[in-house]
């Protein structure tokens, strides 16, 4: 089978690395052989200079930046950028027609549209530039030295020179630099941290057994070492078997390589908006132009030659007001005002276009460890025996490290049914009255080599060490001391004093002479300390049923019992309800050994493999119940996503069982729901055909202990479906499944290089956070569709206006400054408020938009067109009163206006009122009001304007941009600068009275297209839940 394709990696590498990918599956003795070292003796200078040839060297290739040229040129290929460059350049040409005063007037329109052109670009080009740097973090992640033999001597070499077949030494602190297999263990056990590549949440321990079969799951690999990852207890020695491209690291950053093929939706909808106007354009256009060739000669113009390039100028005005110059500049800066909400929220984004694509997401892929819990072990439930017959059982307040709550008061710890002297729902009081909870107290306090700590900066206590004996470090804390004077002391120490309070008293009061490590084999760690008395004691935990086959006695409330075939049972049975129960607790079994037969000296001399007899004659303690919970809030998340058609996938390293647990404690399954079908292991989807998989990923809820490529591989069967996925991850595995995924949602305490393949960044590790940040997205996009349908009105408004006059032979409605003005000035600001609407009621009720939903259906379509037709009329309509209507105004027959081209020195009016700037100014205020109407009609897109939710001042900026733009207008009107170069004139009150009578009716027409808008979704949404009733 030849070796699968890697962009890191020549042919003959990678046919080379491939036969090593069985080493896990071979002894070390073969791989040796294979490898031609002696493990002793290490490679020669020659062998490693034949491995340098034969598999490169240990280090990722660095991938080549995009130009700046090539960045630049992709900023100008957008349909819309287009058209206005040829229309800045047409204006151009045709300001050199201009004569006298007009002529620089004419070079301002080009001018403008070049600047927001070169705005537009830079922005663009400063957004990719800086958009993917996770390939160089993982080259930083690379470590710096290794403890390597060559030529029979141990020397620290750099990370990069190391090749397949380097034995290589390591120990607790050291960053493993290369894939290894391990030969040999040098302590009892040896530990590995893996989560950042597997997502195991625990540390992994490590053996040399050989596996039985080459088909394994990256986390079933105990005898094998992975680069960049983090060796925490123990010593051991392997032989390197993959370097660079060639390890599980370098496969992440092969997939990491891959570029989307996809846009956003926001981007493709706007492509398709832009191809749409530009043939719409074109078509007016040239109809413009051939309806008016028999007017070239007309005697207004005083030429063939003017009459063309008039009417051209009239086509390039079509074109400008076709285009909303301002929409790219409006949806990025209300894309990025977006961005600053979520930033509030604890969302940070570093894709604009990321915060669109959240409002069409069907699927959220989320990691458990942290993001659905705390990712912070706590002892929920534990118990002692209270008789022979009964177990004392309680559960605990609290899912963190804190000791105790901000108040100082303790948490509470409270008895499940007849406890001791308890009854059900009792609170426990001091400890002094209960020998056993003393004793279970000692063994998790004594028997720990974690510490609980107050971290000022974050505000927090936090675990340093194993987060399960963190957690029986916090039980302690939470059972308190039977000294009645350290007890009532406890609640006056600030937090870092607070932090392992109890855990001091016991230390101070019992001396460890002789720590035991945990190992593979026996499952438990123990500890033998002496105490106030001189007395010894073995205190032990470990794996339950290890530890509970070792017991011959029991601790029943301070009475030691022998440990009866009855009492045996009952431990088991109720043990395994935690461990398999709908909980799913991780349990850890406490016993002791008081006065053992045995010697601190006996201990110090003995082998690790004989531990076990040590702690044998064991006296039963009790058992605790440790869970990574779910955080609080969460549960509330995921039933939202449900009523908002969003299915939430859990992705996890972790087992099915533990993941299973919490996925129904949060509601992704129901209490007693049926889980066939909808989780499956890692193992189990990589068994699977391509046919299959993509099946299974319809009603799939949990995928539990998958390995980094398959994270990748489950979201392109996603978007097989045509979902939209937002995937989750904190660690280097979580990568390239994050840079596929339509959006990357990176943790805040993640690696960089997760971070550098995200879209955004949740600063608070929490779900509730990406829900926060889908109806923010949803928010964003009706918004942004609500000043694309306030933008594009007006601009068909305008359209619609030019086509009149040019179809009809009426003058000039408005002039192509005129147009600039009106669409960059006028109509930017208002654009840019719309962005801080409030958001819609109902909108996490309604289901998720269809990622290739065209942003113009029909009825937006039809909305558009009533709405700008009725702009244009109106806009037209002013000029023709001021002409026909206006007493002050030159009062002309309706055909002496409609043949004003045709004006000379017989005919009975004055043609110089042809080119009065009066009807001009009344067609401008016209738009201008109406525009300012209608961006209060856009507040909502289904609310009245006059409801509640979404009067004007909902959205006090708008009103400030409403007036600032009028303002704006106003002082073009009556500052004669301005008003010379927009060729303008004050109007009067009575002009201002009919420009009103003109733009409010938009209004009217509005709420009775809201009002059809509202009855549509009713009618959509009960259709969506009746054939989604049963996801």
């Amino acid at each position: 089978m030849a070796p699968k394709a890697n962009a890191l990696l020549t042919p003959e590498q990678a046919e080379a690395f491939a036969e090593l990918a069985d080493a896990h599956a071979v002894t070390p003795q073969a791989l040796l052989k294979r490898l031609n070292v002696d493990p002793q003796h290490g490679l020669s200078d020659e062998r490693v200079a034949e491995a340098v040839a034969r598999y490169g060297r240990n280090e990722l290739k660095e991938g080549e930046k995009t130009p700046m040229w090539v960045l630049i040129a992709r900023q100008f290929q957008d349909t819309l950028v287009i058209i206005l460059i040829i229309a800045a350049l047409i204006s151009f040409v045709l300001a050199f027609f201009e004569e006298g005063q007009d002529q620089w007037t004419a070079f301002v329109e080009p001018l403008v549209i070049v600047l927001i052109l070169v705005a537009n670009a830079t922005v663009g080009v400063l957004q990719e530039s800086s958009a993917e740097d996770a390939v160089e973090e993982l080259k930083r992640f690379q470590t710096v030295t290794a403890a390597t033999r060559r030529n029979g001597r141990v020397v620290a070499l750099p990370a990069e020179d190391l090749v397949p077949g380097d034995i290589v030494e390591l120990e607790a602190g050291v960053s493993v630099p290369a894939d290894i297999r391990l030969i040999e263990i040098r302590s009892s056990t040896l530990d590995v941290a893996e989560a950042l590549l597997t997502g195991e949440s625990t540390n992994v321990g490590k053996n040399v057994n050989t596996l039985p079969s080459v088909n394994v799951q990256l986390q079933d690999k105990r005898n094998m070492l992975f680069a960049g990852t983090n060796i925490t207890r123990g010593k051991g020695v392997g032989v390197v078997v993959a370097t660079g491209g060639a390890t599980e690291k370098g496969k992440i950053c092969d997939a990491l390589s891959e570029e989307k093929e996809e846009d956003f939706p926001l981007k493709i909808q706007l492509n398709e908006l832009g191809d749409q106007l530009s043939k719409a354009v074109g078509v007016i256009c040239l109809v413009v132009w051939a309806v008016n060739i028999g007017h070239f000669s007309d005697p207004a113009f005083g030429s063939y030659l003017r009459g063309a390039v008039y009417y051209f100028k009239i086509s390039v005005s079509l074109a400008v007001a076709a285009v909303p110059e301002g929409l790219p500049a409006v949806v990025t800066t209300c894309l990025a005002l977006g961005t600053q909400r979520m930033a509030a929220k604890n969302a940070i984004v570093t894709s604009l276009p990321a915060v669109e694509t959240l409002g069409c997401t069907n699927v959220i892929c989320s990691d458990k460890t942290g993001t659905l819990t705390t990712n912070q072990m706590s002892v929920q439930r534990f118990f002692v025996l209270g008789s022979t017959t009964s177990l004392a059982e309680f559960s605990v307040e609290g899912s963190t490290y804190a000791t105790a709550k901000a108040d100082a008061s303790p948490f509470a710890i409270t008895a499940m049914g007849h406890a001791l002297d308890l009854g059900d729902g009792d609170l426990l009081g001091p400890i002094q009255n209960y020998p056993s909870l003393i004793e279970a107290a000692k063994v998790c306090s004594l028997c720990n080599e974690s510490s609980i700590s107050w971290n000022e900066e974050l505000g927090a206590f936090e675990c340093v060490g194993q987060p399960t004996e963190g957690s029986m470090r916090v039980l302690v804390e939470k059972l308190g001391v039977p000294d009645e004077s350290v007890q009532m002391n406890l609640a006056s120490l600030n937090n870092s004093d607070r932090a392992m309070a109890c855990n001091n008293y016991w230390s101070s009061m019992y001396k460890t002479t002789n720590i035991l490590e945990f190992n593979r084999d026996r499952k438990s760690m123990s500890v033998l300390a002496t105490g106030p008395d001189n007395r010894q004691t073995l205190y032990v935990k470990g794996a339950w049923d290890s530890v509970l086959a070792r017991c011959t006695q029991a601790n029943v409330n301070g009475k030691i019992v022998k440990m009866s075939a009855a009492l045996r049972k009952r431990l088991s049975e109720k043990i395994t309800e935690y461990c398999e129960g709908s909980e799913a607790y991780r349990c850890l079994a406490l016993a002791t050994l008081i006065e053992p037969p045995f010697t601190s000296e006996d201990v110090e001399h003995a082998d690790p493999s004989t531990f076990a007899e040590f702690e044998s004659n064991l006296t039963f303690v009790g058992l605790t119940g440790i869970l990574d919970p779910p955080r609080a809030e969460v549960r509330g998340a995921v039933e939202k996503c449900h009523l908002a058609g969003i299915r939430v996938v859990v992705i996890t390293g972790d087992n099915k069982k533990t993941a299973a647990a919490i996925c129904r404690k949060i509601g992704v399954f129901g209490e007693d729901e049926d889980i066939e079908g909808m989780a499956f292991t890692g193992t189990e989807f990589k068994a699977m055909s391509q046919e299959e998989k993509i099946a299974c990923v319809v009603h799939a809820r949990l995928f539990a202990r998958v390995e980094p490529l398959d994270k990748k591989e489950l979201v392109d069967c996603f978007h097989k479906h045509g979902l939209v996925v937002a995937m989750t991850g904190d660690g280097v595995n979580d990568a390239p499944a994050l840079k596929l995924a339509d959006i990357g949602l990176a943790m805040g305490s993640g690696t960089s290089v997760a971070k550098g393949a995200a879209d955004m960044i949740l600063a608070d590790d929490n779900f509730t956070t990406i829900v926060a940040a889908v109806e923010e997205g949803r928010n964003i996009y009706n918004n942004t569709k609500q000043f694309i349908r306030y933008l594009i009105s007006s601009n068909i408004g305008e359209v619609v206006a030019i086509f009149i006059t040019a179809i009809t032979g009426l003058p000039e409605v408005l002039l192509p400054v005129q147009l600039l003005f009106t669409n960059l000035v006028t109509d930017g600001l208002p654009a840019i408020a719309l962005g801080f609407n409030p958001s819609e009621d109902g909108i996490m009720l309604r289901p998720p938009r269809a990622k290739n939903a065209s942003i113009i259906n029909r009825f937006t379509f039809t909305r558009y067109m009533l709405t700008g037709t009725y702009v244009g009329v109106a806009t037209v309509l002013g000029m023709v009163w001021w002409f026909t209507m206006y007493e002050d105004g030159p009062m002309v027959e309706y055909h002496q206006l409609f043949g004003w081209a045709r004006c000379d020195a017989s005919s009975p009016v004055d043609c110089g009122i042809f080119h009065d700037p009066s009807p001009n100014t009344m067609s401008l205020s016209v738009l201008v009001t109406i525009e300012m109407f209608c961006a209060f009609n856009s507040i909502s897109e289904t609310n009245s304007l006059f409801s509640s939710s979404a009067h004007p001042f909902t959205n006090p900026k708008l009103v400030a941009a409403v007036l600032l733009s009028f303002a704006t207008h106003m002082l073009i009107l009556y500052v004669p600068f301005f008003a010379t170069i927009f060729s303008v004139t004050p109007l009067t009150w009575t002009e201002w009275q009919a420009v009103l009578a003109l733009s409010a009716p938009v209004i009217v027409l509005d709420e009775i297209l809201k009002f059809v808008d509202r009855m549509k979704i009713r009618s959509e949404t009960a259709q969506y839940r009746a054939e989604h009733k049963d996801d």
